[in-house]
């Protein structure tokens, strides 16, 4: 079996990679990168836009008789949290024929985090440079803000794993 990951982002592909070993489905997959536009923006605002973009991925990464992971992060309105939002992942599994959906636990950053985001338009990678929160301009390649906020304890493979194995269990049990 073929799986198209629709992104060249090591951390996305080395988690599709280590999701998918335990799964019979994949017993003999050979994983392809694939740069892919999501055709949303490039800080999603919503948990709409944050599926929607990998949604996207996934199709545009398909080819017949093959399976493709679309995945995006991405921010969503949370009620009582201080910035108003919370950052999410995606992941969402084309088979030619259905998309399976999965979702990764969430995390909020600082506010000044968020007002970055929505005031001046960065995405997470910018504002977290711009605040100082790091020096490393490929944040989004290494271990993302989760692993600055959590200081290591969860980076962004295992968070993006927990997306991908949620979007398993919908293609594993035919839901």
């Amino acid at each position: 079996m073929k799986v198209f990951v629709g992104s060249k982002n090591q951390n996305k592909v080395t988690a599709v990679e280590e999701s998918i070993r335990d799964y019979e489905l994949f017993r003999e997959a050979k994983i392809f990168e694939k740069v892919v536009p999501s055709h949303v923006s490039e800080q999603p605002k919503s948990l709409e836009e944050t599926i929607e973009g990998a949604k996207n991925r996934a199709y545009n990464s398909y080819e017949s008789d093959w399976i493709s992971f679309g995945i995006e992060d991405g921010l969503m309105l949370v009620a009582n949290t201080k910035s108003g939002f919370m950052n999410v992942c995606a992941c969402v599994i084309y088979d030619g024929n259905q998309y399976h959906i999965g979702l990764s636990s969430a995390y909020e950053s600082p506010k000044t985090i968020i007002d970055l985001i929505l005031v001046e338009k960065l995405d997470m990678n910018q504002a977290y440079l711009k605040a100082g929160f790091t020096d490393n301009p490929s944040l989004w390649q290494a271990w993302w803000a989760i692993g600055i906020l959590s200081k290591n304890r969860l980076l962004r493979k295992d968070f993006t794993k927990q997306a991908i194995l949620t979007a398993l269990i919908h293609l594993e049990n035919e839901l």
